[in-house]
């Protein structure tokens, strides 16, 4: 984790990165796991034989699994702000998956915070710009704007 930060501190930064997350391998098994727990077992994400003969190649990991390890890859960039005492997800304005993310290669979180809004005295909202790269790939896996609502001192 990249530290504490106070909430001032964070509100200036509107308009620069947050921070870059470490990289993260997408292995066939993150990939069969997300397939079992979402019960889309699509070939194109878990049968190697027959994803071979596709244009990908190969596997390629759910858009959704992507998207779902923004969750570790900002825990992992972004610092977390002094008093908060509940972070909670407050959803997308916008996501979409550029690029394919084949079986076996790294991604990671780019964020930038885009906006930081006081709701009221204890609520705040977060919104980062998100890029997810792919290792050695000129275009990334997705792009989205992700919207997080951060409480102090108790809910409203």
């Amino acid at each position: 984790m990249p530290g504490l930060i106070s909430r001032a501190d964070m509100a200036a930064r509107v308009g620069q990165s947050v921070g870059i997350s470490r990289w993260f391998t997408v292995d066939q098994s993150m990939i069969d796991g997300f397939a079992d727990i979402t019960h889309d077992h699509q070939f194109i994400h878990v049968d190697p034989v027959a994803a071979a003969q596709t244009p990908f190649g190969g596997t390629i990991a759910h858009g959704f699994l992507t998207l779902s390890l923004l969750s570790a890859m900002v825990y992992d960039a972004v610092p977390a702000i002094e008093g908060v005492t509940m972070g909670v997800n407050y959803g997308f304005d916008r996501v979409r998956f550029v690029s394919p993310v084949k079986v076996d290669t790294r991604v990671r979180g780019s964020f930038t915070l885009a906006a930081f809004d006081a709701i009221t005295p204890n609520e705040v909202q977060k919104t980062l710009d998100v890029i997810v790269e792919i290792e050695g790939a000129e275009k990334p896996a997705l792009v989205a704007r992700w919207l997080g609502r951060r409480y102090f001192g108790g809910t409203q």
